[in-house]
């Protein structure tokens, strides 16, 4: 088995997870690890229930997203599956979905995780999160750009 990406894409359309895993899988794999990032109802810095995430992606985003694969992926025997939504996501929707697959679990395991903490932390994607009031906040600004309240990394407004 060789390194391949076989699929990177950041899109406003649905994920398809099953897709997803039919993509990373291959003979020689005796693993597929997943992770998929879904909305929930609820943020320890929300006042109330999240109603819904706004997800904001530069337009290189998708470039981003090859970048951090290829990069993960470099001199590993592993296949990759990664996409990321954007748009107005529910509760519920598939916000992200990282498929691995690998000879091995402990290998598919470690990329998977590898990937999912990057892309949290480098792709240039950012979310609004609404909640049941109507109050949003921005999430995701990261320490590297000043938040635009001035203070926290999360951007209050009703």
């Amino acid at each position: 088995m060789r390194t391949e990406i076989v699929l990177t894409a950041v899109t406003t359309e649905p994920l398809d997870v099953t897709a997803h895993l039919t993509a990373a899988s291959h003979p020689a794999a005796g693993a597929v690890a997943t992770f998929i990032g879904q909305v929930r109802d609820h943020d320890p810095d929300a006042e109330g229930e999240v109603e819904q995430l706004e997800y904001e992606a530069h337009p290189d985003a998708e470039d981003a997203l090859l970048a951090i694969a290829t990069r993960i992926a470099a001199e590993r025997a592993v296949r990759i599956a990664v996409s990321h939504r954007s748009g107005s996501l529910a509760v519920g929707d598939v916000a992200v979905v990282v498929a691995v697959g690998s000879p091995h679990r402990a290998l598919a395991f470690e990329v998977c995780r590898e990937l999912i903490e990057t892309i949290k932390t480098d792709l240039p994607i950012w979310k609004r999160q609404v909640d049941a009031a109507g109050r949003s906040a921005w999430k995701g600004l990261g320490e590297d750009q000043p938040p635009a309240n001035g203070g926290s990394t999360s951007a209050v407004t009703a």
